[in-house]
């Protein structure tokens, strides 16, 4: 079992930045490949990123290359999404999830466990 708690979020401007951090309980940690995905209102959840294991690998999703950056912290159990240059279309709940399959999973239900969303709205 792995809870997962994220926090980061908030208001930012058109071309600004947010750190999104997202916590994870327990000794497993590192057995997850950990992924970040978003929800806007009234769209299906999507994928943003996703980090192997050992914080070598990584995938993103076409919309943020270039602009975020996914990465984690074994030691201290704790996955983050450095996203610069946001877009209004940024705006949505973010996610956090792992994985027990790989860091090329990019549905949602290839996830086995999320936390609770954290709020990132975009004001143009």
């Amino acid at each position: 079992q792995v809870q997962l708690v994220e926090s980061g979020g908030g208001l930012v401007q058109a071309g600004g930045s947010l750190r999104l951090s997202c916590v994870a309980s327990g000794r497993t940690f590192s057995t997850y490949a950990m992924g970040w995905f978003r929800q806007a209102p009234g769209k299906e959840r999507e994928f943003v990123a996703a980090i192997g294991r050992f914080g070598i690998s990584t995938n993103y999703a076409d919309s943020v290359k270039g602009r975020f950056t996914i990465s984690r912290d074994n030691a201290k159990n704790t996955v983050y999404l450095q996203m610069n240059s946001l877009k209004s279309e940024d705006t949505a709940v973010h996610y956090c999830a792992a994985t027990s399959g790989s860091h090329r999973n990019v549905q949602a239900r290839e996830y086995q466990y999320w936390g609770q969303g954290t709020q990132v709205t975009v004001s143009s």
